[in-house]
């Protein structure tokens, strides 16, 4: 999968993987299922719902997509903890090149493992990569089903009010 990015992002936003329907068709979050564009939306980071295969309309918007590991999989979980640690050090590479405001890495038990925090929560984190800071949403795939699309609007809400009110660098 091709990542979105560029230098200085508002936020990049960060999958744990591609399914393998978006592998298919080279698009982030394009399963049907997946709530991630419906919640873009709901939360103001867009001006409309756009399809997956408008996903290049984020850059002039000051957002872009990665993940942590690059593998296809049916769902995340058959991910090994390995994977995750060697993604989170590539993902690293990559803010410290583009570096973008914040990091929304989009599942907090691929971020638990991926950075070795283990005790994460939800939203803004203790720490930066160097002056991107850090923010945790769930993952909005379908398979999620503990967190619903009104969920997922207001917590990506709280992150876009937070790049919205000037929060975009760590001091």
């Amino acid at each position: 999968m091709p990542d979105l990015l560029s230098p200085g992002l508002r936020v990049l936003f960060c999958g744990i993987n591609p399914s393998l329907y978006s592998a298919v068709v080279g698009v982030h979050f394009a399963r049907p299922g997946n709530r991630f564009w419906p919640a873009m939306h709901a939360s103001g980071f867009t001006p409309r719902r756009l399809h997956p295969s408008e996903q290049g309309e984020l850059k002039a918007l000051g957002l872009g997509i990665t993940n942590v590991v690059d593998r296809a999989t049916a769902s995340a979980d058959l991910l090994e903890p390995g994977e995750l640690a060697a993604g989170a050090k590539t993902l690293k590479r990559k803010v410290k090149r583009y570096r973008p405001a914040f990091l929304a890495v989009l599942g907090l038990g691929a971020y638990r493992t991926a950075f070795a925090r283990p005790k994460a929560g939800f939203g803004l984190q203790a720490e930066t990569l160097g002056d991107t800071r850090l923010w945790v949403l769930p993952n909005p795939s379908g398979l999620n089903a503990s967190y619903q699309l009104p969920d997922l609007a207001r917590l990506f809400g709280e992150l876009r009010r937070a790049v919205d009110a000037g929060g975009a660098r760590a001091t």
